[in-house]
């Protein structure tokens, strides 16, 4: 073999070598770029939001239950924690700063939020439908939504479900809430110490509140929310956009969990009532009589509260409170439910 084609055969060789090599790397490269995104991804812990109220049992059921970290655990899940809130507004800016993952909340923050602050959060559950009283000093006479004009009426912070239905069933009875009562924003403990305090008239809050009220003998249920909004959306489940984006099947699994708590709390009440009461230390027998008092209904459905919490949007643009309206497909996800549902 003379010289130059020695020299041919050496840079086929190297060059056969060298594709050899890039390929290697490349694919080297790739796997490892796979597994990095793959690691980024995988999630091992949920962080849940929800507050002290009868309407939201289905997640401390869940909870006591076991059930959470039951159904999660094969989708890598191996730490639940949860964080509890007074009202939806605090709740709604912990999920923004990415403090929590699935929340527990009213549907009219969730608006609010969505509108107003840049939450990448979608409904995709119901929780419950109405369930809120207004309740009176039992000093105070009550014939007709008249009777409350010039009084001070607390109830939760602009904004959430009991503030959004308080407004606009005054303004459907001719009372300017604005200036014909005054409207004072507070959370349930507050505001039922303001009531005991005879420093408020009137509070407007979910149940089990106005059970204990009453059970002081300082005021006494007058108008449930129900006659205020028959049906009306009150708490649902909602998801951050992140975990309905990446983790579709933890999000369908959440829902499917939520839906086994609500069925065995209506199929349970006394238990229900029990586990509220040992979750928030309250006295079982106030929460079992809240139970029989209120008008509402545990529910899991979203279908069934879409056209109530649009109207939430739509009041709240008209208050004020949101800029622009929203629509059905901004506010909720029901392909996890009707997945389950088929």
């Amino acid at each position: 073999m003379n010289h130059t084609k020695t020299i041919k055969l050496a840079s086929t060789l190297f060059f056969v070598l060298a594709l050899v090599l890039a390929v290697f790397v490349s694919g080297c490269t790739e796997d490892t770029a796979q597994q990095n995104e793959e690691q980024a991804n995988n999630i091992t812990e949920l962080t849940f939001g929800y507050q002290p109220s009868t309407h939201q049992i289905a997640y401390m059921t869940a909870k006591e239950k076991g059930w959470w970290l039951e159904d999660l655990k094969p989708y890598g899940i191996v730490t639940i924690n949860d964080n509890l809130f007074p009202t939806g507004a605090p709740e709604m800016q912990s999920m923004i700063g990415g403090k929590i993952d699935v929340a527990y909340v009213g549907a009219a923050p969730v608006i609010t939020a969505l509108a107003n602050n840049g939450l990448d959060a979608k409904i995709v559950a119901a929780v419950q439908i109405q369930g809120s009283d207004l309740v009176l000093r039992t000093d105070l006479p009550y014939e007709s939504p008249e009777d409350l004009r010039g009084l001070k009426i607390a109830t939760f912070p602009a904004g959430t479900i009991q503030d959004t239905l308080l407004r606009n069933w005054l303004k459907e009875n001719g009372i300017d809430p604005e200036n014909d009562v005054e409207i004072l924003g507070m959370g349930p403990g507050d505001a039922m110490t303001a009531i005991s305090a005879g420093q408020v008239d009137a509070v407007f809050l979910p149940h089990p509140s106005p059970t204990m009220i009453e059970s002081e003998g300082v005021g006494r249920s007058v108008v449930s929310s129900g006659e205020m909004l028959q049906d009306h959306a009150c708490c649902v489940v909602a998801v951050s956009g992140d975990l309905i984006r990446n983790h579709p099947d933890i999000v369908k699994q959440i829902v499917e969990t939520h839906i086994r708590a609500t069925e065995y709390n209506v199929e349970h009440p006394d238990e229900a009532a029990q586990i509220f009461a040992d979750d928030q230390d309250w006295d079982v027998e106030l929460v079992k009589k809240s139970l029989t008092e209120w008008d509402g209904s545990w529910v899991a459905d979203p279908h069934l509260i879409v056209n109530s919490t649009v109207d939430y949007a739509q009041v709240q643009y008209e208050l004020g409170y949101i800029s622009k309206p929203l629509t059905q497909d901004d506010i909720f996800d029901m392909s996890f439910y009707d997945a389950l549902n088929q």
